[in-house]
C-alpha cells in the first residue's frame, strides 16, 4: 500500500504558466457572498474570540471547539478527534463528488499568542465553508472543513495526512494573513531537531578534569554552524536555541540541548542541509568528549507546491473584490518561512496564500503583529479571504476540463492507497 504520506505530487494543471479557466457562475457566487455577508458578524467574533484565548500545539480545546461551533449550527456533519489528535476535526455538508477541502488553523505561539494570525485562518476557513454550503448541491461538490491543530510545531496535518484523513480531498485550499497580499505564496522545507549532549558531571574547581562539558559541546557545535552558514547553498537556512546548558557554574554541566530548524528550499536541499548540519553537531560532540544524538521533533515539513489552475483562479478572484497582491514575478523572493499545508500540496492539488492585513510595518512572529491581527483590516481579511477562496472553489468546480482533472487524480490516488 503506498504510503499516504508519499511524495507523490499532483500533475500540473496545464503546460502553460498561465492556465485558462472558464469564469465562475454569477449567480452562484452571488449566493455564496451573501451566505459569507449573512455570517460576518459572527466570523469576526470567532476570530476575536480565539485571539483572546491563545492555545498552543495539540491543546488547542477551545479555539477547536468554537471554530466548529459556527459549522455544527449549519449542519455540517461534525468528526472530531480524527487521526487520533484531540483537537483534529472534519466538518462535512453536501454530496458531491468533488471533495474541496478547507483547512483552518487555530494554534498559537508561546509567549506571543497569536503573531501568526491563526485566529484570521481560522474564521476565513469557517466563512469559505458557510458560503460554499449556500451553493454546494448547485457546484456538486462536498465541502469538507479540516481543522488542523499544531502548525507552528507539532505537524497536524501531517499526521492527518498519512493517517488518511485527507484521502477523498480533490482539492485543498486555506488563507493566511501576512503583511501584504500574496497569490502564489512559497515555503521552505523544514526539520524541526533536538540535539542533546550527555557529558560527565564534576567538580568545575576541585576536579574539573574528570568532567566532559556537554555546555562546551553546544559552544564548539554552534561556532561550526556560525561558520557553515557563509557557505550554504541559496535558500538554505539554520537557527536555534540552547533549550539547556548546565545547573550551576560550579558543575561542570553534564546535560545540553540544543533546538534547532533546518530550512531550505525544497526537500533534496534540505537534506544536504542535514548532512552538513549534523556534522557541525557531531563535531561539538568529538571536540568534548561527550555523546550526542539528534532527533525529529515533528514531521517534516515539506516546500508549498501550489495547483497552477487553482492558483490562477484565487488570483482572479482576489483581484476581483478589489485587492492588488504582489505581482507574481516577485513572489518567489517572499519566502513565508515554513508550513506543513506544504505537505498537503504535495500530495492533493491545493493553495496556500496570503490575505493582506495592515500591520504597521511589523511581520509575523513578532508581538505587534498579534495586535494587528483583531484590527479592523484583520476583520476585513477574514471575509475577503473566505469570499476569495469560496469564489476561487465555484470557479474551478464550475470548469469542466479542470473539475475531471482533479477527480481523476483524487480516484488515483485513493486507489494507491488501497
Amino acid at each position: 500500500m503506498a504510503h499516504r504520506g508519499a511524495d507523490r505530487q499532483p500533475e500540473p494543471a496545464d503546460p502553460s504558466p498561465d492556465p485558462v479557466l472558464a469564469a465562475a457562475d454569477p449567480t452562484l457566487t452571488a449566493a455564496a457572498d451573501a451566505g459569507i455577508a449573512r455570517a460576518a458578524a459572527e466570523l469576526v467574533a470567532l476570530s476575536h474570540s480565539i485571539h483572546a484565548e491563545p492555545e498552543l500545539a495539540f491543546a488547542e480545546v477551545r479555539s477547536a471547539a468554537k471554530t466548529l461551533e459556527p459549522l455544527h449550527e449549519r449542519g455540517f456533519a461534525v468528526e472530531t478527534g480524527v487521526a487520533g489528535l484531540d483537537t483534529a476535526f472534519t466538518a462535512t455538508y453536501g454530496h458531491g463528488p468533488l471533495v474541496v477541502g478547507i483547512c483552518a488553523e487555530y494554534d498559537a505561539l508561546p509567549e506571543m499568542g497569536h503573531a501568526c494570525g491563526h485566529n484570521i485562518i481560522a474564521a476565513s476557513a469557517v466563512g469559505a465553508a458557510l458560503g460554499l454550503a449556500e451553493v454546494a448541491d448547485a457546484c456538486a461538490i462536498t465541502v469538507k472543513v479540516f481543522g488542523t491543530p499544531a502548525e507552528e510545531s507539532g505537524g497536524g496535518k501531517v499526521l492527518m495526512l498519512e493517517r488518511g484523513v485527507f484521502d477523498d480531498v480533490a482539492m485543498a485550499m486555506m488563507v493566511h494573513p501576512g503583511p501584504f497580499d500574496i497569490v502564489g505564496a512559497r515555503s521552505l522545507a523544514l526539520s524541526d531537531l533536538s540535539v542533546r549532549y550527555r557529558g560527565r558531571a564534576a567538580h568545575a574547581s576541585a576536579a574539573p578534569e574528570l568532567g566532559r562539558n556537554a555546555g562546551d559541546a553546544v559552544t564548539v557545535a554552534q561556532v561550526a554552524l556560525g561558520l557553515l552558514r557563509q557557505h550554504l547553498a541559496p535558500g538554505q537556512q539554520l537557527h536555534g536555541i540552547v533549550e539547556s546548558g548546565g545547573v550551576a557554574p560550579n558543575i561542570v554541566p553534564e546535560h545540553a540541548e540544543l533546538l534547532y530548524y533546518l530550512r531550505a528550499a525544497d526537500s533534496a536541499s534540505l537534506d544536504d542541509l542535514m548532512r552538513r548540519a549534523s556534522a557541525c553537531f557531531e563535531a561539538g560532540a568529538l571536540a568534548t568528549g561527550t555523546t550526542h544524538d539528534i532527533r525529529l521533533l515533528a514531521p517534516t515539513y515539506t516546500e508549498l507546491t501550489p495547483d497552477a489552475a487553482v492558483l490562477c483562479a484565487y488570483r482572479e478572484q482576489i483581484t476581483g473584490i478589489g485587492r492588488v497582491p504582489l505581482a507574481p514575478e516577485l513572489e518567489a523572493a517572499r519566502p513565508l518561512g515554513s508550513t506543513d499545508m506544504g505537505n498537503v500540496t504535495n500530495v492533493i492539488p491545493g493553495i496556500h496564500p496570503v490575505i493582506g492585513i495592515d500591520a504597521a510595518g511589523s511581520v509575523t512572529h513578532q508581538p505587534e503583529f498579534a495586535a494587528a491581527c483583531v484590527t479592523g483590516s484583520a476583520d476585513l481579511a477574514v471575509i475577503d479571504g473566505a469570499t476569495a477562496l469560496a469564489r476561487t472553489a465555484i470557479q474551478v468546480a464550475g470548469d469542466q476540463f479542470h473539475r475531471e482533472r482533479l477527480l481523476e487524480h483524487s480516484v488515483q490516488r485513493q486507489e494507491d492507497f488501497r
